[in-house]
């Protein structure tokens, strides 16, 4: 790679919610941006954490014993095998790090396909 990623760039080359695109790879894992708006769906992913820095507007990670609220600037950590559920009240965009061919939903059969920009 010769050349630094705008993730700014990347973002306005889709539209769609809650659909990962990969940016670049690291050590097995794919670093993604998504634009998410709405509530996703409650799961969890029982083998690896799951990652979430908002770059802009505000997520709502709801777990069952409370919500993480994260602003822009602000990461989360979920840890494997704790059932969550990502909401955004407004159009929220995110970079998302996961290990290589991670479902979004914890499961392949729901899963998002993963597209590389």
């Amino acid at each position: 790679m010769t050349k630094s990623i705008n993730l700014n760039d990347k973002l306005a080359q889709f539209s769609d919610y809650w659909a990962p695109k990969t940016v670049a790879e690291f050590n097995g894992h794919d670093v993604m941006v998504v634009k998410v708006q709405g509530e996703f769906n409650w799961h969890d992913h029982a083998d690896t954490d799951d990652f979430f820095l908002v770059l802009s507007g505000r997520l709502v990670i709801q777990l069952r014993d409370g919500d993480v609220v994260l602003n822009p600037g602000e990461l989360y950590v979920v840890p494997k095998g704790v059932e969550h559920c990502p909401r955004a009240d407004e159009e929220t965009h995110l970079l998302l790090i996961e290990p290589t061919g991670t479902p979004n939903t914890g499961n392949k059969e729901t899963a998002a396909e993963i597209t590389r920009l």
